[in-house]
């Protein structure tokens, strides 16, 4: 099927020689005549969107831009992007963390945030801040109720998304995290294209190790490649239960059920193997006999960023919101996180060394 205007622009299930949605021709064309999209094309504005040049201004004050995305939902995604911005605070960076999952925020939960309401200024909408360096955006700060249901279609949430983009006024920072729903759905294609013109440094894509993850995540990155998203690597969450031997319960089983027998567990071993006590015990949770992650990134020639094993503290953490680098208890996850992010941050500065 021939068309006249460029690929871009033309709608998959447009008539032959169509002129393209931007065209001043665009629905009002012979070769429209019958075309399902005719009145959407007749009636839409032409030419380029005022707004992508105040967001390119707006965006010309953060330094990095850095997507967090997933193919499911349920793999710690939110949980990698909370972290990752508190560690890019702890080394003295501006940061900013902007939530776009606009029908299940949770960042502001992840951060110790809920509650708060988003103030304006003459500069635009201003950043919840957790420290002074790191600055925080969700539409869980609009809701009226946390339980309230955002039962928007995509226009709508387009629009906020532009809105964020646009209004918010981060000042100067180095780092952006945009923290995204999983999938590759509205939501992403909005952010891609409004940041098109601002120069992304890529995508982080967070997925756990069993082939029911993964397939979508092969998604997730032929999406990055086909809108030119540069993917940053994959990280392997939930990688293995990982937990000290003192940490563990211990449950016996019965007639009538199971009775807690941590207590005399743990007074056995104090008793008989004390040396247990300092093991570290692990798990598979998930099946990753097939390779996990690290070989999905070999076969689809992306980088593999590491593992983050399962960690319960890690997950206090978050539902606490707070840092887990600020003390030892999780002694399992924030070393492997902190191993990821430092490798991140030296890829990009090696990156601009080279530029």
């Amino acid at each position: 099927m021939e068309n006249g205007g460029s690929k871009g622009d033309i709608p998959e299930d447009a008539n032959a020689h169509c002129p393209g949605t931007q065209s001043e021709e665009a629905g009002k064309a012979d070769s429209c005549a019958g075309c399902p999209n005719q009145q959407i094309c007749a009636t839409a504005p032409k030419g380029p969107d005022p707004d992508l040049v105040a967001i390119a201004e707006r965006m010309a004050t953060v330094k990095h831009k850095i997507l967090v995305l997933s193919g499911k939902g349920g793999v710690g995604k939110s949980t990698f992007s909370a972290q990752l911005s508190f560690a890019l605070a702890e080394k003295d960076h501006q940061v900013g963390l902007l939530d776009i999952d606009i029908c299940g925020p949770s960042i502001p939960k992840m951060l110790g945030l809920e509650g708060q309401d988003i103030h304006q200024s003459n500069l635009g909408w201003s950043p919840i801040y957790v420290e002074s360096n790191l600055g925080v955006m969700s539409i869980g700060f609009m809701l009226p109720n946390p339980d309230d249901a955002v039962i928007w279609r995509g226009p709508r949430k387009n629009g906020l998304i532009k809105q964020f983009l646009k209004d918010v006024d981060w000042g100067e920072i180095d780092y952006l995290v945009v923290d995204a729903p999983p999938g590759t759905s509205d939501e992403h294609i909005s952010i891609v294209q409004y940041l098109q013109a601002t120069e992304v440094d890529g995508a982080i894509i967070v997925t756990t190790p069993q082939q029911v993850s993964l397939i979508d995540v092969r998604k997730e990155i032929n999406f990055c490649k086909k809108v030119g998203v540069p993917v940053l690597g994959v990280v392997e969450n939930m990688s293995g239960l990982r937990q000290p031997f003192s940490d563990l319960k211990f449950m016996k089983p019965g007639a009538a059920g199971e009775t807690d027998a941590t207590e005399w567990a743990m007074n056995y071993i104090k008793e008989n193997a004390p040396e247990l006590l300092s093991v570290v015990a692990c798990s598979e949770v998930f099946d990753s006999s097939r390779g996990g992650a690290e070989k999905m990134c070999h076969e689809m020639g992306v980088p593999f960023l590491g593992k983050v094993p399962m960690d319960p503290q890690l997950c206090k953490a978050a539902e606490e919101g707070r840092s887990c680098f600020a003390d030892q208890r999780c002694s399992a996850s924030a070393p492997a996180l902190k191993s990821i992010i430092d490798n991140l941050i030296k890829n990009k500065a090696r990156e601009g060394n080279r530029a």
